[in-house]
């Protein structure tokens, strides 16, 4: 269900926060309240408040838009100027019904008659919505078939779905009540990308085309991976003797286990690429598997690890705080 509440409000950013600052808050609330690692039922609907605020303003078309015609940006269609909308909205101050009762006209709070930014006397509201919306309104009645609107909606994939692809539903406010689709969303999709479904956005009236739907991919925090484009970051845990000795391990990646080889002398940081192990892309080379080496120790140690640990310690000679 479609938030309510303003976007910048769901984010907690500034109006003129910067792209980069609503990444930023998004990521943060992301992980706070995914319900993957959130148990609070409301967690759920907040993070999907979340997701759908981050969709909306890390678009800068689709942000614009949302400046311009608050919560009704979706249903405006895309050759409505935003500038003489703001225009109309701030000449009119107060509205009553115009000479001989026709449709309503608008007045500045002195009670003049407010300019008309579209080039008339006066601005009739009822037949401006009614071409804007579509609404077969008092004189739009007889003006042909109205081509309804784009629509524009989140999708949101944990990383093992993006890399799988598959058939998922959507569910779309409408006129009459909630619609669910079923979409088939390729293999290796990314977080971000924009997939067009022609005819599947707002219906049109009699004998005009519906718009279309603009679904807005996005990827769900992981607890195991880290996402950057096709790329997947994760993290290897190896204990000091296979970094010291060397060694073969398995590493659980989206596409499933792989062997990697940890060369002998490795440092905790350092970055092992394993190529066409990240998410496919069907137009080109797949991401690659970036796998951080992260050097663990036990927490307890029996007798023999405590013995076999104190005599490395007095036959080392490395130094692992002096730069080399």
């Amino acid at each position: 269900m479609a938030s309510s509440r303003d976007f910048y409000e769901v984010l907690g950013v500034e109006r003129n926060a910067s792209q980069d600052e609503i990444q930023r808050s998004y990521r943060k609330l992301a992980r706070t309240h995914h319900p993957d690692i959130n148990s609070d039922p409301s967690a759920d609907e907040r993070f999907k408040e979340i997701s759908e605020a981050y969709d909306v303003l890390s678009d800068p078309d689709t942000r614009r838009k949302y400046d311009a015609f608050g919560h009704d940006f979706r249903r405006v269609p895309d050759d409505v100027d935003p500038e003489t909308w703001a225009r109309a909205r701030a000449g009119a101050g107060r509205s009553r019904p115009g000479p001989g009762g026709g449709g309503t006209q608008w007045y500045t709070t002195d009670g003049g008659p407010a300019g008309d930014p579209f080039g008339g006397g006066g601005v009739d509201f009822d037949d401006l919505f009614g071409e804007m919306f579509g609404r077969r309104a008092g004189r739009s009645a007889g003006r042909g078939p109205i081509a309804g609107a784009d629509q524009e909606a989140a999708l949101t994939l944990s990383v093992e779905d993006a890399f799988r692809g598959g058939r998922f539903s959507v569910t779309l406010p409408g006129p009459n009540g909630q619609r669910k689709i079923d979409v088939n969303i390729p293999a290796g999709v990314i977080d971000g990308q924009r997939i067009r479904l022609a005819g599947q956005g707002a219906p049109g009236s009699p004998g005009a085309p519906a718009g279309d739907l603009y679904l807005r991919v996005r990827i769900a925090p992981h607890s195991r991976y880290r996402l950057e484009g096709r790329d997947v970051h994760l993290d290897l845990p190896v204990a000091p003797w296979e970094a010291a000795l060397g060694a073969d391990v398995e590493v659980t990646t989206p596409g499933g286990e792989v062997k990697v080889h940890v060369p002998r002398g490795t440092s905790s940081g350092s970055h092992l690429r394993l190529r066409g192990r990240g998410l496919p892309n069907p137009r080109g080379e797949p991401g690659a598997a970036i796998v951080e080496v992260r050097i663990v120790v036990p927490r307890t140690l029996s007798d023999d690890e405590q013995r076999l640990f104190e005599e490395l310690a007095k036959l080392s000679t490395f130094e692992p705080r002096k730069r080399r």
